[in-house]
């Protein structure tokens, strides 16, 4: 179940994506807002922190080089939580970037989850919250969040098409 929900959030970053030129990948309907491209981006960053620290492995952004491809002016391990609407303008890429390092993400997430086992679900990975966060509530939390920006950036493809 959790490779089809990781499968849908590619098929909806495809969708958003195709076909759009850089700038209106970068474009927001208003200041405040954020692009589709920040949305894929950031989307794509949160799974492969996230999933990255739950394999105990490394995020496919560092070692396989997408940080240097994109070449965006931010810190490495950025993510975009807390972003301003300055560091969301600075997040410009190409639809074939985007979708690109999404798959490179996806394929490492549905192989990590083809050899996990559902007694490890329980297992707890983070303290701080109140509950303890559990390995299967952090994949929900991932799948969820990025559902939700998937959904986003389709949205907003529909706006700036329809102007």
């Amino acid at each position: 179940m959790m490779i089809d929900g990781f499968d849908r959030i590619q098929q909806v970053v495809h969708g958003a994506v195709k076909g759009l030129d850089v700038d209106r990948l970068a474009e927001r309907p208003d200041e405040g807002t954020n692009s589709i491209a920040w949305l894929v981006w950031h989307l794509t960053r949160v799974q492969d922190d996230h999933l990255a620290d739950l394999e105990d492995g490394p995020q496919v952004w560092t070692e396989q080089g997408w940080h240097e491809r994109f070449g965006l002016p931010l810190d490495e391990s950025d993510t975009g939580y807390g972003h301003r609407p300055a560091d969301v303008a600075a997040v410009r890429a190409s639809a074939n970037l985007l979708a690109g390092y999404h798959d490179a993400v996806h394929d490492q997430t549905v192989a990590w989850l083809k050899n996990l086992k559902e007694s490890q679900l329980d297992r707890v990975v983070d303290e701080a919250w109140d509950p303890p966060v559990t390995l299967g509530v952090r994949l929900v939390s991932v799948l969820s969040d990025d559902l939700q920006h998937a959904g986003q950036a389709a949205f907003l493809r529909g706006i700036l098409k329809r102007r």
